[in-house]
């Protein structure tokens, strides 16, 4: 589905697409036609989801997984659960996710935020106007971002393009963007030239995050095999 959307986009807004559009697109392409669709991201709820994006910080998918699994067996995915838990507590339950010290006080702030803005009415708070819900996450301490954009992207559904360090290894090294290319930069680059499309920018940011665990690695990245080989202003492989 999201492949024919694309080539409809692609079709029906050439007038709106740039050049950088139709590089993105293409890139779009190349990895959906390799990988397939990644159904991410992976949650129940929106909850699930944004205690996910907090725990994620550097560390694996499967860590993340095990610590949630230990959350929903203690019947502490919620709110008020998690409100009520000590950090010393929370910071054990979440163990497995790594750094849990540090990831159980940034979700004890991420809860604290939420329940004193709309209390346990987690809809309300994530149907706040974008800007205002990113502003919002930012402001708590921990929160940065990715882990902000995350949270809007997966959560509360807005059509805000998550970057992280897949994105701008993969797209400097292509010769896409600048070294000191900040976050708001590389955001822009898909934002600006994209359409704005919460599912087009889901399923690209998750096909980016598959290429770059695959392939291209910090170090000794795998070209030759990778399908944005022949990709970019400056092809690894040309």
């Amino acid at each position: 589905m999201l492949r024919a959307r694309a080539e409809t986009w692609v079709k029906g807004q050439l007038s709106l697409i740039t050049k950088r559009g139709e590089q993105l697109m293409e890139m779009y392409e190349i990895l959906l036609s390799r990988f397939g669709p990644q159904y991410w991201w992976p949650g129940e709820t929106e909850l699930e989801v944004m205690v996910g994006a907090v725990l994620t910080q550097n560390t694996n998918w499967k860590n993340v997984e095990r610590a949630i699994k230990r959350l929903k067996e203690e019947d502490m995915l919620s709110l008020r659960a998690l409100h009520s838990l000590s950090i010393q507590d929370l910071a054990r339950m979440i163990r497995p996710a790594g750094y849990y010290n540090v990831k159980a006080r940034r979700l004890k702030n991420l809860v604290r935020f939420v329940l004193e803005r709309c209390g346990e009415d987690l809809s309300l708070f994530l149907n706040q106007e974008t800007d205002e819900l990113r502003d919002g996450l930012l402001s708590v301490k921990g929160i940065g971002e990715e882990t902000a954009d995350s949270i809007l992207l997966y959560a509360a559904r807005r059509p805000v393009f998550v970057i992280d360090a897949y994105t701008y290894r993969i797209l400097s090294r292509h010769g896409m963007v600048v070294e000191q290319s900040s976050y708001s930069e590389l955001q822009s680059l898909f934002m600006d030239n994209l359409p704005r499309d919460r599912e087009l920018y889901g399923e690209f940011h998750a096909l980016i995050v598959r290429t770059g665990k695959e392939f291209c690695l910090s170090s000794k990245p795998k070209c030759r095999g990778c399908p944005l080989g022949h990709w970019g202003d400056i092809p690894p492989l040309n």
